[in-house]
């Protein structure tokens, strides 16, 4: 399974202990070169920039050569979102992984299939890789943003 990350998903990944369950969970798993530099940023915690000066080599950086169609051009959606939407329509990506609600919609309106941090810790603890509850607790600590009443539903769901 081909996936594409965005800045989002690594970012939180890295900083709760979990980036790991991406080579488990999926065969390749790319990104384009604007996410690496959003990664490498100044103002990203210091253990993403930490993680991503030496990617492990199941990461691969990957360029896409399309060009955006006019609604991902005028998409409100940042470059590393728009990448790896390019990115996974050049590859035939099986999914996306994309925190962000205005990328989210864009890759869907190019039929593309989105999940996101919390797709890929879900995915990864019904396959016994982590506690999902434990993986929940440390993301909240960081500045992930996510609606209190999803989350208790997610849980709630996952207790049945």
């Amino acid at each position: 399974m081909i996936v594409i990350a965005d800045t989002s998903p690594i970012n939180f990944l890295v900083q709760i202990g979990e980036i790991e369950v991406l080579p488990k969970l999926y065969d390749s798993i790319l990104i384009p070169p604007s996410v690496r530099n959003e990664l490498r940023h100044p103002r990203a915690p210091d253990a993403v920039r930490q993680w991503i000066h030496q990617p492990p080599e199941w990461l691969q950086v990957r360029a896409s050569s399309l060009t955006p169609d006019s609604g991902l051009l005028e998409a409100d959606i940042d470059v590393g979102e728009r990448d790896a939407i390019l990115l996974a329509l050049e590859v035939a990506a099986d999914e996306v992984i994309m925190d962000d609600m205005g990328g989210r919609r864009e890759a869907e309106r190019l039929r593309l299939s989105v999940t996101g941090t919390i797709g890929v810790l879900r995915a990864a603890a019904k396959v016994g890789l982590l506690d999902l509850h434990d993986a929940l607790d440390r993301l909240l600590q960081t500045n992930f943003r996510i609606d209190k009443e999803f989350l208790h539903r997610l849980i709630r769901d996952e207790q049945v």
